[in-house]
């Protein structure tokens, strides 16, 4: 596993993490809200020992990846795709988790791309018939009522209540993430996922909190594409004890992406899916690259 830096054609640097020899079919990773290359850790290892080829890639304003200020969803596939033309890659199965799941979907624009994943992955703010706030944690509420409202609040939102995560231990997460975590997570992140999980938000905040502030901007905006249009595979990973993106998204992208496939696991929150469906999810990304 290899840590790299890729300029792109606009001259912003991007960070990556790199797994397995280069080939050129591969997995690509898209992180939560905050997060960076470090998620995806285990994943890429296990990906690895499979004998497949992956990357994880900081979003703009993540980790050591230059900002891209007013960002869209579509606009991170852009980027993607010099990624993928730099590492020779012509076939791609995308994987996102949570905020990366609008950027995995987004990846179905793409033509490497033969099948989007998303884990716990959130639907678009502004549908008629979903409540984007529903069942979401207080913090998340909070959160997003100010990203509404513009970059100036949400900017001084941010000021007021990320600066915490720049330091956040694993002995910490668990009350960093207060509302926002049911029972199933907080078991996830005692059994194990909870230094991984505090890296990866230390590593989101190394720069400042610009990639997560454009990340909420982007979701509540429209991301670019149309949902309605995806022709590839889309698998959707939902559990029913999540209070940060609650199960209702998963149903509403179920029916409203023609190709989607719901893997409806109850009892699994927003961090145990992944940590507990992961085998099962690398599997079938490998497939469609077989």
């Amino acid at each position: 596993m290899e840590q790299t830096f890729f300029t792109l054609a606009d001259g912003r640097k991007v960070e990556l993490l790199v797994a397995g020899t280069p080939k050129a079919e591969a997995v690509v990773f898209h992180h939560g809200t905050p997060g960076g290359t470090t998620t995806w850790e285990a994943w890429l290892t296990e990906v690895e020992k499979q004998g497949g080829f992956a990357f994880s890639y900081s979003r703009p304003g993540y980790g050591q990846s230059d900002r891209h200020e007013g960002r869209t969803v579509i606009d991170n596939s852009a980027d993607i795709e010099e990624i993928l033309k730099h590492l020779g890659i012509s076939m791609c199965v995308s994987i996102g988790w949570s905020g990366g799941g609008p950027h995995c979907l987004a990846d179905t624009t793409l033509f490497q791309n033969v099948a989007a994943i998303s884990i716990a992955g959130v639907g678009p703010f502004g549908a008629s018939d979903l409540d984007f706030l529903e069942g979401m944690g207080e913090e998340n509420h909070d959160e997003f009522g100010e990203a509404m409202k513009g970059p100036e609040a949400i900017e001084d939102w941010m000021q007021r209540n990320s600066g915490g995560l720049g330091t956040v231990s694993g002995d910490d997460v668990i009350e960093a993430f207060g509302g926002l975590i049911g029972d199933a997570d907080k078991k996830a992140l005692n059994d194990g996922a909870a230094e991984g999980t505090a890296k990866a938000m230390r590593q989101a905040m190394e720069t400042g909190y610009y990639g997560w502030m454009d990340d909420d901007l982007a979701f509540v905006e429209p991301w670019g594409f149309d949902l309605a249009s995806i022709t590839k595979p889309v698998e959707l990973w939902q559990g029913n004890d999540d209070f940060m993106v609650p199960h209702a998204h998963g149903y509403w992208l179920e029916k409203n992406i023609p190709t989607a496939k719901l893997h409806f696991v109850p009892g699994e929150g927003h961090i145990s899916l992944g940590e507990n469906q992961r085998a099962a999810i690398i599997a079938n990304a490998l497939g469609y690259l077989n």
